[in-house]
């Protein structure tokens, strides 16, 4: 049972339920809560995570500056689904846990805060929704969440225009482009457990291909997608979940949107999806499967026009809540007061 005695103080609760320009900026204006011991207390079923790094980035840096961006600079949408007929935080009780502290170049200081604060979460059952920050941050996050439901037993949905499969790069290791690579390896997510979404572009090259062709990745190409339409291709990807693990672990580069609607971004790649199409697909999914973790990655807000982008990935994670708070009603259950 959660702590029945949680009462935010009057003005703060006035604050975050004004405008979103009001106030401390929180994911969603959601409570901010910064101890594990107040996990414990609150016992959420959803906990925001901050992952403010980009020092592995290959082209424009600035994604570390995403997470705050997320926070302050999205336009507050309301919170009652319009397609789901659901009041979100009647039945999904969300926070923000704050960010991981990272150190600026230091990356096995930051890779382990970033584990840590996630482990924090996943480990007491709470579902961790990570905003960076660059790729690189979905190993050590994606890690934490595979120890607590157990290495295998996670299948990754990987949004992106590029595979992120690379071995090395320019000696990085922890390059944005070798994350996905570095989870296999690891075990956390086995090759056959990676569901790779929106591929399209110019790399990884010939090698790379072939490496995720050994390893067992199956991929959703950007170029099938134009071929054979969305709404036909979405329960594939969801059969191809479900018979690979029971828990799924979506991560979401939010290049894998055409850069006319997502320009504040590292890495553009011309091509990809309208946000039309990809809120819906994030929708299915985690109405049709056991979501335990979550992430937004490569937002960078210095190239972005009018919060553009910035809102784009804030509503993917809005869907997510939305479905999470539809299974929820489904079930019976209601958020905790």
């Amino acid at each position: 049972m959660a702590d029945a005695n949680r009462e935010l103080p009057p003005h703060l609760k006035a604050q975050l339920n004004a405008q979103s320009y009001v106030g401390p900026a929180t994911f969603g204006m959601r409570p901010m809560l910064s101890e594990p011991e107040q996990l414990d207390s609150w016992q959420p079923d959803v906990a925001v995570v901050g992952a403010p790094w980009d020092d592995s980035t290959t082209n424009r840096p600035g994604a570390r500056f995403g997470p705050r961006a997320l926070r302050a600079s999205a336009y507050d949408p309301g919170t009652y689904h319009l397609d789901l007929g659901v009041e979100i935080f009647d039945h999904l009780d969300v926070v923000d846990y704050g960010d991981a502290v990272t150190s600026h170049g230091m990356w096995e200081l930051s890779k382990a805060a970033i584990h840590e604060r996630v482990s924090q979460v996943a480990s007491r059952g709470i579902v961790p929704f990570i905003i960076g920050g660059d790729h690189s941050i979905t190993w050590p996050a994606a890690t934490a969440v595979a120890e607590h439901h157990g290495f295998g037993n996670v299948v990754m949905i990987h949004f992106d225009a590029h595979a992120d499969t690379a071995n090395i790069l320019e000696g990085n290791l922890a390059s944005h482009g070798t994350p996905m690579r570095r989870l296999i390896e690891s075990g956390a997510i086995p090759g056959p457990n990676f569901l790779q979404v929106g591929l399209r572009g110019y790399w990884p090259g010939e090698d790379d291909q072939k490496w995720m062709r050994d390893n067992g990745l199956k991929h959703f190409m950007m170029q099938e997608f134009w071929e054979r339409g969305v709404k036909e291709m979405i329960p594939e990807i969801i059969e191809a979940a479900k018979a690979r693990a029971s828990k799924v672990y979506i991560s979401i580069d939010i290049d894998v949107l055409d850069p006319g609607f997502a320009p504040a971004t590292g890495t553009p790649e011309p091509g990809g999806f309208a946000p039309i199409d990809l809120l819906r697909i994030v929708r299915q999914i985690v109405l049709e499967t056991d979501v335990v973790g979550f992430d937004v990655m490569e937002v960078a807000p210095a190239y972005d026009h009018a919060d553009i982008t910035v809102n784009n990935a804030h509503r993917l994670i809005w869907e997510a809540f939305g479905a999470m708070a539809a299974k929820k009603r489904a079930a019976g259950l209601t958020a905790n007061p």
